[in-house]
């Protein structure tokens, strides 16, 4: 059986600076990079709020740069999903798709969140041409253009609030007849004068051509159905953390997030740690998990040479 002293389960931001930082600190990591390698990332088109590309930077690209990196400095970058683990000691004990299995004397959780989509067929064929889960990520593209959010909770809430001064119309495409959002981000929506909320609402087809999303046709509770034209379709109805495999042994939040210890990497079991989306349900960032695969590593370190 294979034996590695620091595992690394995810190839997105997180686990790419993970391996990164490891590299250089002797670790001889070995990064798996799971059923997305660059994670989410690599369904954006250009990212321009990533620090040190003054004209953006397509988000493939982006991923295929930081990737590089840490080949070059030594990572060990497998294709592969980790579909098993034993964490009840150590060494950890890391099963992988295709059958390996690997013991690990530390594990790097990285293994990222899927936002949750509609499910319809126009939406995967104009993600990335329109379709985006991110707002903050992808926003800037729809200055003083007319878009809509999907979903009534506080994510949708602020999704659509950010839009909405960047934008020049936002809709709220509201299954229900109110919003579960809390009371101030409520109001704060309501009250905003170019968001228009369309109550008792679904989405039955989003519209485009080969440039991109040009409107979507709206099916309201009583049979009503009628188009709206946007150039951007952006979903907020939340995210899946990736962190089934391991929620055996590690202490997860009720949504699924993986819990850390404060301000550190740390999980609850000795030699585990968790970096990126699958421990972060507010922020969501590139840099931000990139940041967090940085602490992760350097917490790998410690413990380790301790």
């Amino acid at each position: 059986m294979e034996k590695v002293r620091c595992l690394i389960a995810g190839g997105g931001p997180a686990g790419y600076t993970a391996a990164i930082y490891a590299s250089r600190a002797n670790l001889s990591p070995v990064l798996y990079e799971g059923i997305q390698p660059g994670g989410q990332l690599t369904t954006t088109t250009d990212i321009e709020n990533y620090p040190g590309f003054e004209n953006g930077i397509a988000g493939q690209a982006l991923m295929d740069s930081m990737r590089a990196q840490a080949a070059r400095l030594g990572a060990d970058l497998r294709r592969g999903i980790i579909t098993g683990a034993d964490l009840s000691s150590r060494p950890f004990r890391i099963t992988v798709d295709n059958g390996d299995e690997i013991e690990a004397d530390s594990l790097i959780i990285a293994t990222g969140a899927t936002a949750k989509y509609l499910g319809l067929e126009s939406e995967t064929r104009f993600r990335g041409m329109g379709v985006s889960a991110c707002a903050t990520c992808d926003g800037f593209f729809y200055r003083n253009r007319q878009v809509a959010v999907v979903g009534g909770g506080d994510t949708a809430c602020e999704e659509a609030s950010y839009l909405a001064n960047i934008c020049s119309k936002v809709y709220m495409i509201v299954r229900r007849d109110v919003l579960r959002a809390s009371p101030a981000m409520q109001e704060k929506v309501k009250s905003t004068p170019n968001i228009e909320i369309l109550w008792n609402c679904n989405t039955r087809e989003i519209l485009g051509d080969l440039s991109g999303v040009t409107g979507a046709r709206i099916l309201r509770k009583d049979g009503e159905v009628f188009d709206i034209a946007i150039d951007g379709f952006f979903l907020a109805i939340g995210h899946h953390p990736n962190s089934e495999v391991f929620s055996r042994w590690i202490d997860t939040d009720e949504n699924g997030y993986i819990v850390t210890d404060g301000k550190t990497s740390r999980t609850n079991v000795d030699g585990v740690f968790a970096a990126g989306d699958v421990q972060d349900p507010l922020y969501r960032q590139a840099i931000t998990a990139a940041a967090s695969g940085c602490r992760a590593a350097l917490d790998a370190e410690k413990y380790l040479n301790s």
